[in-house]
């Protein structure tokens, strides 16, 4: 088994992380902006100041995260595209559809507006991982 290459590992997941915030900010910028805020505005809660760059590092750090889980996976599935995409996936699950979907079971946001976050969020995730796992190299 070959040693992961922790230098690519930040690098792509960097790179994955910036396709991940950049994706975020058009879908709460100009896609769920006003659902967000409405639900938000009826909990009373408002976003913390310095909210953002909390935001910006959580996805650098999804970036990172799903880089070092490519890595792992590529010894044994191969270092292409449908792998990448498979650790996106999973990588999803964990971060995006099980967090957004009981928050909406919870009755905390509406079911619909994390139902739209987390379909963006797949989209997402495997093209951010698929990214980051281009320029990884062991």
């Amino acid at each position: 088994m070959n040693k992961i290459n922790w230098g690519r590992v930040l690098l792509g997941g960097v790179v994955a992380g910036i396709v991940i915030d950049v994706i975020e900010y058009a879908l709460h910028t100009y896609v769920v902006a006003d659902q967000e805020g409405a639900a938000m505005k009826t909990m009373g809660v408002h976003m913390i100041n310095g909210a953002i760059p909390i935001f910006l590092a959580l996805g650098i750090l999804t970036g990172i995260a799903a880089l070092w889980f490519y890595a792992a996976a590529r010894p044994r599935y191969g270092g292409s595209a449908k792998t990448a995409a498979l650790v996106g996936f999973w990588v999803w699950i964990v971060s995006y559809a099980i967090p957004n979907v009981g928050l909406g079971g919870e009755g905390i946001f509406p079911m619909r507006l994390m139902c739209i976050e987390a379909a963006i969020g797949l989209v997402e995730l495997i093209v951010a991982t698929i990214v980051g796992a281009a320029i990884y190299k062991e």
